[in-house]
């Protein structure tokens, strides 16, 4: 894997175009000179623990014994499960009914950019390449970076593009992770067949 095809990965599981609407929603009370640092300081968090995850995966699958193969496939079946999601998304969105106020943490940075589908790919990443962890780190900063233009043109888009065409641009990522998720899980399936064979 490149580290440009890495990077159109993450993005596709970042998804800053399906967030841009619940951006809106929830930064919807905080004062407007107040929204970009709180965006700047969310974003800035997720990109650490994302970043933590790719360096630390490694080690953390190693103390739980699991192989490279079983991350593949779960990591394939977890891709799967959110590119269904961002296709046929639930009436209530993502996250559901967010409480009021200036969010901190959760659910901006962690788990709407930083969410379970990117700290399982960035950990599987870094786990199946070790060598390759600079490239890695480069990918996400990448991705990261694309997904931070997008949510800070937010209100923007959202005035361009409207909610019929944002809806229609998430489904359409939704298919390419979903073929990505199956790639990946047939990956990790043909990589457990042949070390059994072999083995």
């Amino acid at each position: 894997m490149t580290i440009l095809s890495a990077a159109l990965l993450l993005f596709l599981i970042l998804d800053p175009l399906g967030n841009v609407p619940v951006f809106l929603s929830l930064l919807r009370r905080v004062e407007p000179a107040r929204q970009r640092v709180v965006l700047a300081r969310e974003l800035l968090i997720a990109l650490a623990v994302l970043m933590l995850f790719l360096w630390a995966g490694k080690y953390a699958l190693e103390v739980m014994h699991l192989r490279q193969e079983s991350v593949s496939i779960a990591g394939g079946i977890v891709l799967f499960l959110i590119g269904i999601r961002m296709i046929f998304p639930p009436p209530e969105g993502l996250m559901g009914e967010i409480p009021g106020g200036e969010p901190f943490i959760v659910p901006l940075a962690i788990p709407l950019v930083a969410g379970p589908s990117g700290m399982a790919a960035v950990m599987l990443m870094g786990s199946r390449e070790p060598e390759r962890l600079a490239d890695w780190s480069l990918a996400l900063f990448l991705a990261w970076a694309a997904t931070a233009a997008i949510l800070f043109c937010a209100p923007w888009l959202y005035r361009l593009l409207g909610p019929r065409a944002l809806s229609a641009i998430e489904r359409l990522m939704g298919m390419l992770l979903v073929a990505i998720s199956v790639q990946m899980l047939l990956d990790g399936v043909s990589g457990y067949i042949a070390q059994t064979v072999s083995g």
